[in-house]
């Protein structure tokens, strides 16, 4: 028993046990983000963000950093606009969550469609549940498998 304890600290302590804390939670909210973004709902999208929070939006018309709530809103106006308010068919790849006690950050390519198309590399960061960090990386080299 004794010999397990240890294995447990020392695991912790390490860091090796922090895989284990990549929680469906996160993911599930990361994967509704996304499809708020498909479906073009700006209160969905919304929703998860912190009053603090900031976007990298790397690349096309959009591109640019946005601090705070208010003008990360302001950006999904936009490109929900661009598409002329309506919902775009979207491809998502495989979703990878990395998690540790202070957060869970969840990658994924997209292939957004719709009047002007898109492939993105998404990078979500949640702390406390909360999206904290969004990165868009326009990438149009991105192929989603099916």
């Amino acid at each position: 028993m004794k010999r397990i304890l240890m294995i447990v600290t020392y695991s912790l302590l390490f860091g090796f046990a922090q895989i284990a804390l990549a929680g469906p939670l996160d993911e599930a909210k990361a994967k509704a983000h996304l499809q708020a973004v498909a479906d073009g709902n700006l209160d969905a999208v919304m929703r998860d963000y912190t009053d603090d929070a900031y976007m990298d939006w790397v690349g096309g018309p959009l591109d640019g950093r946005y601090r705070g709530k208010a003008a990360i809103g302001e950006v999904w106006k936009k490109f929900i606009a661009n598409n002329g308010g309506k919902p775009r068919p979207a491809k998502f790849g495989k979703l990878e969550a990395f998690a540790n006690p202070n957060g869970t950050t969840v990658v994924t390519p997209a292939e957004y469609g719709g009047e002007h198309p898109v492939k993105v590399w998404h990078v979500l960061t949640y702390r406390d549940a909360s999206l904290a960090t969004e990165i868009w990386q326009i990438a149009p080299a991105i192929k989603v498998s099916p």
